[in-house]
């Protein structure tokens, strides 16, 4: 049974008929978008190709090939894929320290890992991350394309270093401003005419308009600025790169951080769009994976970058009125129509316009009121986006998520343990059967009887709280009443364990009312309690604590 039901689960993973249902109604609006979308990635997939450092042909070309690949594998009828911002950032320090023609074998180790993790069943792991690890991992992703630029804007040779802020810097420290000020006109002339047909005419494909306008601007007037160069004619054969053990164990690292970013983006991307439309069917996150993983694994057999879904341009293709992933498959043949038809007019844009265009997405994803908002929130959720964000800048993007998912985790225990209360309790007390009360003929009970009543979680984020409020009751006998615990791990197993210990050898006569059966396996299982000290209603704890104090405080062994 176990077998037939995964050889089920497997066969979702996999495309079938159902992926092009409504395509008959729908094809026209799927086109349409499809075309937009291609001209809107086409700058993008230059530009991302140019700062990764592999080149604008390799940014086309992972477009191409991998958009088409994830566009009929993955999991999300609307998710557009290629290269992206995130994905450059990680690719600098690898070509830095092993060199461009490490990349595709790269790309095809991260995309067999993806795969992995789709296969597995990992995809709904991306629900656990919190909004403000995201939002800050978005605007710290931002902050980067923006700095990256630099060099392009200014027309200098990058220096090298590991930190992309630090090396802009220096590079800008080194630049000949006499002759920075072309780059820097073409740059901003992009990003005035991008951000003014962004807020006047939307429909319009603004980044590539204001790229041509820049590339007529150049042509026209001679201007000294460093252009993309020459483009290959079509796409280039696939063909296995170079392998040894040797660098496939030097590329273990960042192929993880590789896979695990290409994971992360591509499913948060998805999860935007099933936002925006709702009415169609939700992205299959553990399809998507493997569909990413393979759009990876083909793109770095054709010599291309790795590739993760793409918010921005899935974006578009849902404001367009793609409904089917006919949309995304449409896209990446315009982008093919285009290298083939339009690569001699292509091969003359100048670097610096595509510096602008980088630059505008980069602002764009800065979005100054959503940080205000983020930081007059909650303690819990500044701390984690004020993290996330230095930590996307500063360090890695793997591990700015990883800080900022431990981060809101640390939080949510705080604020979890706030609300987890060990209050004192006296008789009589309303219970769901009524009040309950010492019964009359033991009122010489009464001074000898402790109660305390745990509310909410009993973890291991409160477990010493616990102990030091239970233990610090002196009386004869004590009944600890988790009628309205709600959580209880191993940890505040053992805290009560302790507890108990503790009372004990002090000669305290400890009975436990109240808890569930899930608790009470846990407690039994670990060792917390004996079976016959816990009783589920508290008349029987008050009546068992009776008959144990009996015989050394009732009334006739008081008498004698």
């Amino acid at each position: 049974m176990a077998a037939a039901q995964r050889v089920v689960g497997l066969r979702d993973l996999v495309p079938g008929p159902g992926d092009y249902r409504g395509v008959g109604k729908s094809w026209s609006k799927d086109l349409v978008a499809g075309v937009t979308v291609g001209v809107v990635a086409l700058p993008l997939a230059l530009g991302f190709g140019v700062a990764s450092g592999m080149g604008a042909a390799a940014g086309i070309v992972t477009a191409v090939v991998a958009g088409l690949v994830a566009a009929v594998f993955g999991g999300s009828h609307l998710q557009v894929s290629g290269p992206t911002g995130a994905m450059t950032v990680v690719l600098l320090p690898v070509i830095a320290q092993h060199g461009v023609g490490s990349v595709p074998l790269l790309a095809i180790l991260a995309g067999i890992i993806v795969v992995a993790a789709g296969v597995a069943g990992l995809g709904r792991a991306v629900d656990i991350i919190p909004a403000p690890v995201v939002e800050g991992f978005t605007m710290g992703i931002g902050v980067i394309i923006a700095v990256q630029q630099v060099p392009l804007l200014l027309g200098t040779e990058a220096v090298r270093h590991e930190s992309t802020v630090v090396s802009s810097w220096l590079t800008a420290v080194q630049t000949d401003w006499a002759g920075a000020w072309a780059p820097l006109t073409v740059g901003a002339l992009v990003l005035v005419i991008a951000a003014a047909l962004t807020r006047f005419a939307r429909k319009l494909p603004a980044a590539l308009i204001a790229i041509t306008v820049a590339t007529v601007v150049v042509e026209l007037t001679g201007l000294e600025v460093e252009r993309i160069g020459s483009l290959p004619a079509g796409l280039p054969l696939p063909q296995l790169p170079t392998v040894s053990i040797g660098l496939v164990q030097q590329l273990a690292a960042p192929a993880l951080a590789v896979a695990a970013l290409a994971a992360l983006e591509s499913l948060l991307s998805a999860r935007v769009a099933d936002g925006m439309r709702p009415d169609l069917t939700r992205t299959r996150p553990d399809r998507e994976l493997v569909g990413q993983g393979l759009a990876n694994v083909a793109s770095g057999l054709f010599g291309g970058l790795p590739a993760t879904g793409a918010i921005a341009r899935t974006a578009v293709n849902v404001r367009s009125g793609a409904r089917t992933r006919l949309g995304s498959i449409s896209h990446a043949l315009v982008l093919l129509v285009i290298v083939l038809v339009l690569s001699p007019v292509v091969e003359r844009i100048p670097l610096a316009a595509l510096a602008g265009v980088l630059v505008g997405t980069a602002l764009r994803m800065i979005d100054v009121s959503l940080a205000s908002r983020m930081v007059r929130a909650t303690r819990a959720d500044r701390n984690t986006f004020l993290l996330t964000l230095a930590c996307t800048v500063a360090l890695d993007l793997i591990a700015a998520v990883l800080l900022g998912v431990l981060m809101a985790g640390a939080m949510s225990l705080r604020h979890m343990a706030s609300y987890s209360v060990v209050r004192r309790q006296s008789l009589p007390v309303d219970t769901r059967a009524g009040r309950v009360d010492i019964p009359t003929d033991a009122e010489w009970l009464r001074p000898l009887l402790g109660m305390v009543r745990v509310d909410g979680a009993l973890f291991y984020g409160d477990a010493r709280r616990f102990i030091r409020e239970v233990t610090s009751k002196e009386r004869a006998a004590i009944i600890i009443r988790c009628h309205r615990l709600q959580v209880m791990d191993a940890s505040g197993a053992f805290a009560l364990k302790e507890s108990i210990e503790e009372m004990e050898r002090r000669g305290v006569v400890v009975v436990v009312q109240g808890m569930t059966e899930s608790q009470i396996r846990t407690a039994l299982l670990l060792e917390a309690m004996r079976p016959e000290q816990h009783f589920h209603e508290l008349p029987d704890a008050i009546a068992a604590v009776r008959d144990a104090l009996a015989p050394t405080h009732g009334p006739v062994a008081g008498r004698g």
